[in-house]
């Protein structure tokens, strides 16, 4: 039978609003217990162990991840395999989080003793605050919801969004307080594109040495379009007897001078170079390259150091290939 349009549309709104009740309701529940909480994380000289079983489990594992790539040392291990070896992971100076939206959860319940036994700190994450769960640990953050998305009734749904949302407050609360910045996030995502933007800097791409496209500034148009070619950038540096960058030669200059142009061997390049070219310094972020070279539509920029000489130079497939665009 053919789906109904409105009633599929309908049916969908109907979930997103539960969800987004359930989450808003948690706002009331930050409280001194959600402060404690906060504490208990900074305060762990070891690991932060993420716990849970099912859907609680799914949630614990992403819990997990947003605190390691927070400046949290962080992982999640399966509550089933902890009683077959893997307790060997939780050690004394671990604060373990477990999530169970009943608080009734078996497996987690059987890891009580033994953390109790070595000294270990738990922060139960529940639906259920007066559960076993959350009587044994020593803090609780209620993350209980009316109901569920589920129209049935019984698919973890509103519940594991409210957990996943306790577990995004409590990690970026964390991450707050240690003053955790853009560039130590960058630290942990270095194959990412943010990484690469935060990490990577000129002196990382650039041309360099014996690859550089250059000219005195006596030189002929002849002599710079050699190195044009020779370099395959694009654009030849014209320097003084300093070596300091004076003007640039481009394709677009070439053309523009073409009708001046009657013997490349006898009009010198600084005729009909850009003086003063934009340049970019080799500590600088790569990512500004992007900026710069889209805001100023052009296609290269020479690297210099503070002094203006000549250090490098990049175009912009260069910074494509370096999957910065």
């Amino acid at each position: 039978m053919p789906t109904d349009k409105q009633q599929v549309i309908s049916s969908a709104k109907a979930v997103l609003e539960t969800e987004a009740s359930a989450i808003g309701a948690l706002i009331e529940r930050i409280d001194q217990s959600f402060y404690e909480a906060v504490e208990a994380v900074l305060a762990c000289t070891g690991h932060v162990i993420l716990t849970g079983m099912g859907k609680s489990g799914h949630v614990a594992q992403k819990i997990a991840a947003t605190l390691a790539s927070t400046g949290t040392p962080a992982f999640f291990v399966h509550p089933a395999e902890a009683s077959h070896g893997d307790l060997g992971m939780i050690r004394t100076d671990s604060l373990v989080i477990a999530l169970s939206n009943s608080g009734e959860t078996e497996e987690l319940l059987r890891l009580i003793p033994v953390l109790k036994r070595l000294g270990v700190n738990m922060v139960a994450i529940t639906g259920q605050p007066s559960s076993s769960l959350a009587q044994h640990a020593n803090l609780h953050l209620n993350v209980s919801v009316d109901r569920e998305a589920c129209p049935l009734g019984l698919a973890p749904t509103a519940s594991t969004s409210a957990q996943l949302a306790m577990g995004d407050a409590l990690a970026l609360s964390v991450a707050q307080a240690r003053g955790f910045t853009p560039d130590d996030f960058a630290r942990s995502h270095p194959g990412g594109m943010l990484g690469r933007r935060l990490l990577m800097t000129i002196e990382d791409l650039m041309h360099r040495d014996e690859a550089l496209p250059k000219v005195g500034e006596a030189a002929s148009v002849a002599e710079a379009i050699m190195e044009m070619t020779r370099s395959r950038l694009g654009m030849c540096a014209v320097l003084d007897e300093h070596g300091v960058v004076i003007g640039v030669i481009t394709d677009g200059d070439l053309r523009r001078h073409i009708h001046e142009i009657n013997d490349v061997n006898q009009l010198s390049a600084s005729h009909i170079m850009t003086p003063n070219p934009q340049t970019i310094q080799p500590h600088e972020l790569a990512f500004e390259a992007v900026t710069l070279m889209q805001s100023r539509r052009i296609q290269g920029l020479l690297v210099t150091n503070a002094e203006g000489q000549l250090q490098g130079a990049l175009n912009f497939q260069d910074l494509l290939q370096a999957g910065l665009v």
